[in-house]
C-alpha cells in the first residue's frame, strides 16, 4: 500500500483547515435540512444572480457517501501539501476553485437545465487527481481474482465512486475539477510559479493556523536538534577513533521508496534517512525544510 507520508495533518495546515470548514458546512447544511440545494443550478446563477451561492457550493457536501468519500481524497492528497509546501498549495487550492467553479458555470449556461449540480470541493480533489496521476510512482502491484491492481487502485476507486455518485450532476464538478488540475499542470498563465506575499501568509496563519504553526515551529527545532547528530557523531569517531569506527545505519529501501513516492528525489531522500537515523517522519521534516 502506498504511503502519505506521516499520518494525521503534521505539515499539512492547509488541507487541515479545508476538511474542517468542509466539516462544518457539511454538517450545519444537513442540520438545516437543505444539504440538496447546495449545487449550482442554471436559475441560481442567470436568473436569480446568486453568486454567493458558489461559496457553501464549493465546501460542503450534500450527502453521507460523499462526505466520507470526500474526505478520504482530501486527506490522502496532503502529500501534494507536504512536496511543495503549504504556501504554494494554497496557491492550487485557491486556483482549482475559481477555475472549476468558472467552468461550472460554463457548463451550466451551455446545458441550461434545472437541475442542480453536486456541492462540495470536487474541483479540488479531481484536480488533485492530475498530479497524482502523473507524479506519483506505482510501488506495488498485485493480482485479485485475476484481475491486476496497484497500490494506487483503492484511491482511483475512491476517486471514481464520487465521481459518479450524483452521476450526471457529479461527473460534470469531477470533470471541471480535472481540466483546473490539468491547467495548474501545464503551467497556465505562469501560476506553478506564484506565491502568497510572505506577510499574507504570515496573517494566514496566525489568524487560523495558530496551533499548526506552533507544531512547525517545535517539529523545525527537532530537526536542527537531529540535524547536528551526524556532526556530532564525527567529532566522537574523530576524537575517539580508538574504540573503532562507528558508521551510520544503511537506511531500508522501503522507507527511501515512502520518501519517492511522496516526489523527493533518492539520492535526498537516502541521506535525509541517515540524518534522521532512519526516522521516517524527521527525514521527511528535513527533506521538506530544503525545499
Amino acid at each position: 500500500m502506498m504511503h502519505a507520508g506521516p499520518t494525521g495533518f503534521r505539515n499539512a495546515p492547509v488541507t487541515r483547515t479545508l476538511v474542517i470548514t468542509s466539516a462544518v458546512l457539511s454538517v450545519t447544511s444537513a442540520v438545516s435540512g437543505r444539504p440538496r440545494r447546495l449545487g449550482l443550478s442554471f436559475q441560481d446563477i442567470f436568473e436569480n444572480h446568486d453568486l454567493l451561492k458558489a461559496i457553501p457550493s464549493v465546501f460542503a457536501f450534500s450527502s453521507i457517501p460523499e462526505l466520507v468519500a470526500g474526505f478520504y481524497l482530501l486527506y490522502y492528497f496532503r502529500v501534494f501539501e507536504r512536496q511543495i509546501g503549504s504556501n504554494k498549495y494554497s496557491v492550487f487550492v485557491l486556483f482549482c476553485i475559481v477555475a472549476s467553479t468558472f467552468f461550472e458555470i460554463l457548463a451550466l449556461a451551455l446545458l441550461k437545465d434545472s437541475h442542480v449540480l453536486a456541492s462540495g470541493p470536487y474541483g479540488l480533489i479531481f484536480a488533485a487527481f492530475v498530479p497524482f496521476f502523473v507524479d506519483v510512482p506505482v510501488m506495488s502491484r498485485f493480482r485479485v481474482l485475476g484481475i491486476n491492481f496497484t497500490d494506487k487502485s483503492i484511491v482511483y476507486f475512491v476517486g471514481f465512486q464520487l465521481l459518479l455518485c450524483g452521476w450526471k450532476w457529479s461527473f460534470i464538478p469531477g470533470m471541471c475539477g480535472v481540466l483546473a488540475g490539468f491547467l495548474y499542470f501545464v503551467n497556465a498563465f505562469g501560476i506553478r510559479r506564484l506565491k502568497f506575499p510572505k506577510k499574507v501568509a504570515s496573517v494566514v496563519s496566525r489568524l487560523f493556523l495558530s496551533s499548526s504553526t506552533s507544531s512547525t515551529h517545535n517539529s523545525t527545532a527537532n530537526i536542527r536538534r537531529n540535524a547536528r547528530v551526524p556532526y556530532a557523531d564525527h567529532r566522537v569517531q574523530h576524537n575517539y577513533s580508538s574504540v573503532g569506527h562507528i558508521s551510520m545505519p544503511e537506511p531500508p529501501e522501503s522507507s527511501i521508496a515512502t520518501l519517492v513516492s511522496m516526489g523527493f528525489d533518492g539520492n535526498a531522500a537516502r541521506q535525509a534517512l541517515m540524518q534522521a537515523r532512519n526516522d521516517l517522519n524527521v527525514a521527511t521534516n528535513i527533506l521538506l525544510e530544503a525545499q
